[in-house]
């Protein structure tokens, strides 16, 4: 249930970003989450099966995206999108020009930076916990990775390729340094992964 928590937790922040990009005119009043899955409803449904086959997830785990609460409508707040971008840009001052829509727009564009990369680590790491085949399970990873990019932008502000080097950077080094608490056949699952996702995503 951790890695289900894990996986669901960025793809709601990626929804969310998805949600207001989505409006175009980064104005948060005019943003409803609960229209945007519905307009994309063929698309969630589709990442979410592929989800499931990525991390070999079984029902139980897949209830978790109900209960985290991001897949339905609420109102999008511009302080919770700062969470979701780390608060990169820091706060400005005074605190009411968060809401400016040339602000919401950058703090939207690390967000799901940020996110698709979380989101990438979060499948990848429940795939080689659940020892699946890298192979088939980098297959299914970067299926569900090049719609949540789609969700995140439908312009093409954010591509597959970017989110798998910004991942391979950000995180693979720490799990394969000779020091890390990895066991060995997980550091040869993450490594086996990263070089599957490069065949299918970055190569060429």
């Amino acid at each position: 249930m951790r890695l289900a928590r894990e996986v669901f937790a960025p793809l709601g922040g990626v929804v969310e970003v998805g949600a207001v990009n989505a409006i175009g005119t980064w104005v948060l009043a005019d943003v409803s989450v609960g229209e945007f899955l519905a307009r994309r409803h063929a698309d969630v449904e589709r990442l979410m099966d592929g989800v499931r086959t990525a991390c070999a997830f079984d029902d139980a785990a897949m209830r978790m995206a109900d209960e985290v609460g991001w897949f339905r409508d609420y109102k999008v707040e511009a302080a919770h999108l700062l969470l979701w971008s780390a608060g990169v840009m820091g706060v400005p001052e005074p605190i009411e020009g968060l809401d400016e829509p040339s602000l919401i727009r950058r703090i939207c564009r690390i967000a799901a930076d940020l996110q698709l990369t979380e989101f990438l680590h979060a499948v990848i790491t429940a795939g080689v916990a659940a020892r699946t085949d890298p192979r088939q399970g980098a297959a299914a990873i970067a299926d569900v990775l090049t719609i949540a990019c789609d969700l995140a932008d439908a312009t093409g502000g954010v591509v597959p390729e970017q989110v798998y080097r910004t991942w391979r950077v950000a995180h693979l080094p720490g799990i394969l340094r000779p020091q890390s608490d990895a066991p060995e056949h997980g550091k040869a699952g993450f490594r086996a992964y990263s070089e599957e996702l490069e065949a299918l995503l970055a190569d060429g």
